[in-house]
């Protein structure tokens, strides 16, 4: 359901439920006004929300633009300008601030009037943890036992604990303090449930499976800190954990977990370069699927495991195989990532050049001009090399590909292209 939990918009300092029916019977006539009216008054009502924080200002345009344009597909789709409701106004506005009804984010308002109320206590603490307080969640732990078991109010239902991860609450709250291991330990010294679930991700998320997938810890280097106080406090390791932090860019903390013991898979060996895993894999009586050798050759590519690639086509895997989902081959992921001598190995092995992937209908060299000039990657240099190689190897090139004017400032590469256009 809208919003993720972790996209959910923060509320004011003091929020009042008559002002909420207020936005609600603003959002409703800006709706009837037509869809432009609609969306100056969300992008005007998430800047509001955003000037009132107490740390507005560490928020990124990019912070305000992502729920903005979550929220107004969402007003689109609840909201019909010619008969939207206050009812249906109040249940977006409910459901923006990470509420399953207006009568949950009603109940919330109302009790956070009271600041000794358990629900403000927990938000205090919320706050604690993320800031890195430990003398004031030390306090409140010692005030109210119990609130290390208590849940969030929003749909999430996080402990305390699971705000130590930085992962799947809201995203305003997704921070990690220098003193994260320790503000964890407290936690967990208070009696804090270790394998206690949050509904997020499909739920069932453990903080250990929250932390060992979120970017905040690994760029604070406490990651695999955290996962092994988790684990010497008991956390379990949930059988595909492995594979869920390679799946969200953590091949640290998939490699430590490996080392303690946790389920690598074949796929999993490929990304993180195991080859005596790959090997054992591929002995004789086993057999491996068409869509695994796939799934093993995308995985290797993204993570730049090229001893992995190189063993896995001399194990006999056709490099025209595709990742069941999203229908990508290794070349189409090696050219996004921008690792040319990935992208010639593949080349040289016959990896095939023009064959679009499921998810967007594109070949590898669409993928390696969308990385470079979409996205905005670093380093112009390895993606020219890419697509000077795919050319040079038969790539065929449409006009449309190339109408970008910064390919105009390489005019070698712009000439392979064009020349790649006319035959």
């Amino acid at each position: 359901m809208y919003p993720n939990p972790q996209d959910a918009l923060p509320l004011p300092p003091r929020p009042d439920l008559d002002q909420y029916r207020t936005r609600a019977k603003e959002l409703v006539a800006a709706c009837r006004q037509g869809d432009p009216a609609m969306q100056r008054w969300v992008t005007r009502w998430i800047a509001d929300l955003v000037r009132l924080q107490p740390d507005g200002s560490r928020l990124s345009p990019a912070d305000v633009e992502r729920p903005g344009q979550q929220l107004i597909h969402f007003v689109r789709e609840r909201l019909r300008p010619n008969d939207a409701t206050i009812a249906q106004a109040q249940f977006v506005i409910a459901r923006a601030h990470g509420f399953d009804s207006w009568p949950k984010l009603g109940q919330y308002v109302e009790a956070l009037r009271s600041s000794d109320s358990s629900v403000a206590t927990f938000e205090r603490a919320a706050d604690a943890i993320v800031a890195g307080d430990l003398a004031t969640l030390e306090l409140l732990l010692r005030a109210e036992p119990a609130l290390v078991g208590a849940r969030s109010s929003r749909e999430h239902r996080s402990t305390l604990l699971h705000y130590a991860s930085a992962n799947g609450v809201e995203s305003y709250r997704q921070r990690t303090p220098a003193n994260i291991v320790a503000i964890t330990e407290r936690l967990l010294d208070a009696g804090a449930a270790i394998d206690a679930e949050a509904d997020v991700y499909g739920g069932g998320a453990t903080t250990l499976a929250l932390v060992v997938t979120s970017s905040h810890p690994r760029a604070a280097g406490v990651q695999n800190a955290l996962a092994d106080l988790l684990l010497a406090r008991g956390a379990r390791l949930d059988a595909g954990i492995v594979r869920y932090c390679l799946m969200n860019g953590c091949p640290e903390a998939a490699a430590h977990l490996a080392g303690r013991g946790a389920r690598v898979t074949a796929t999993d060996a490929a990304g993180l370069g195991r080859l005596d895993l790959l090997r054992q894999a591929f002995e004789p009586p086993k057999s491996v699927s068409a869509a695994d050798r796939g799934e093993m050759m995308a995985m290797a590519a993204w993570y730049g495991q090229r001893d992995a690639i190189r063993l896995l086509l001399k194990l006999g895997v056709d490099p025209a195989l595709r990742r069941p989902e999203g229908g990508q081959t290794a070349l189409h992921v090696a050219a996004y990532q921008g690792d040319a001598k990935l992208v010639e190995l593949l080349i040289q092995h016959g990896a095939p050049l023009d064959l679009p992937d499921a998810q967007f209908g594109t070949p590898p060299l669409v993928w390696a001009l969308h990385a470079w000039l979409k996205e905005d990657r670093p380093s112009a240099a390895p993606y020219i090399r890419i697509l000077t190689a795919l050319v040079a190897a038969g790539a065929t090139v449409k006009p449309e590909w190339i109408a970008d004017e910064r390919l105009r400032a390489e005019p070698t590469l712009f000439a392979a292209l064009l020349a790649a256009v006319r035959r």
